[in-house]
């Protein structure tokens, strides 16, 4: 990922060329380290296609994130300590170390990509952030057995990443519907309608960091709850969602408020 991210910077690189690598990097920890979903799934060639889809989704969602000074960095630090909190829940020593080296390491670049960024992540640096939370978010493990009744903590992984998917799926849509290519940069990404409003960057970034943590500490509490509290929790990350779609649906009266 990094060379693949290092190679795009330099050149350029074609959507088509860089979806098969990451699909053949997806495939590959799927296939042969058994970093894979498989929640009552024992078809292997299933669990595998779905494992790298989610991988290939994940380091698309973080590549799309990285538009705007510290966004991308400081949402992966927000969910890698989600993901270290759900790895301590379950007792995966391992898996929750590398969730905190992660985290360091992410919040020693974010320091100097934090606006007014001195260092930048490019393509090299976000494709492997979105590629290592894919793989912490499947390495975890969310169910057992002991606990039948508790199914719902599996849905963390969508719940804490609700925003950088939301904004992934939504602005794809957006350009397909536009007649663009997905893959092609503009500023109709959250983050720039943001600004739009009068927001700095500084405060755009911390305004992403917010509705992350709003949706990410909820899904902290799936261990604790019921099904109802499981259905509040789904229902604030829905309001959260649903919040960020009014501001992106008002851009019509931007001129008018200026």
């Amino acid at each position: 990922m990094f060379l693949l991210g290092l190679w795009d910077d330099k050149k350029h690189l074609g959507p088509f060329f860089k979806l098969i690598v990451q699909f053949a990097a997806a495939i590959t920890a799927a296939a042969f380290a058994d970093v894979r979903v498989e929640f009552f799934i024992e078809n292997e060639i299933i669990t595998t296609a779905l494992s790298a889809f989610w991988i290939v989704l994940i380091i698309n969602a973080f590549n799309f994130l990285d538009n705007m000074d510290g966004a991308s960095a400081g949402i992966a630090v927000i969910v890698s300590s989600i993901l270290f909190i759900a790895a301590a829940e379950s007792g995966q020593v391992f898996v929750g170390g590398l969730a905190l080296v992660f985290t360091g390491t992410l919040l020693g670049f974010l320091v100097f990509n934090f606006p007014p960024a001195k260092i930048f992540a490019g393509d090299a640096g976000s494709l492997v952030i979105g590629f290592f939370l894919a793989l912490l978010s499947l390495r975890t493990t969310y169910y057992h057995q002991a606990q039948a009744d508790q199914w719902y903590p599996v849905f963390l992984p969508l719940i804490v990443m609700a925003v950088p998917l939301y904004d992934f799926i939504s602005v794809t849509t957006l350009r397909i519907k536009q007649g663009k290519s997905p893959f092609v940069g503009d500023t109709q990404h959250f983050s720039h309608r943001l600004k739009k409003r009068g927001l700095t960057d500084t405060q755009t970034v911390l305004t992403l960091y917010t509705a992350t943590l709003c949706t990410g500490l909820g899904a902290t509490f799936l261990y604790q709850v019921n099904l109802a509290g499981a259905f509040l929790i789904f229902a604030q990350t829905l309001l959260v969602l649903a919040i960020i779609a009014i501001l992106e649906t008002t851009s019509g009266n931007e001129k008018n408020a200026a």
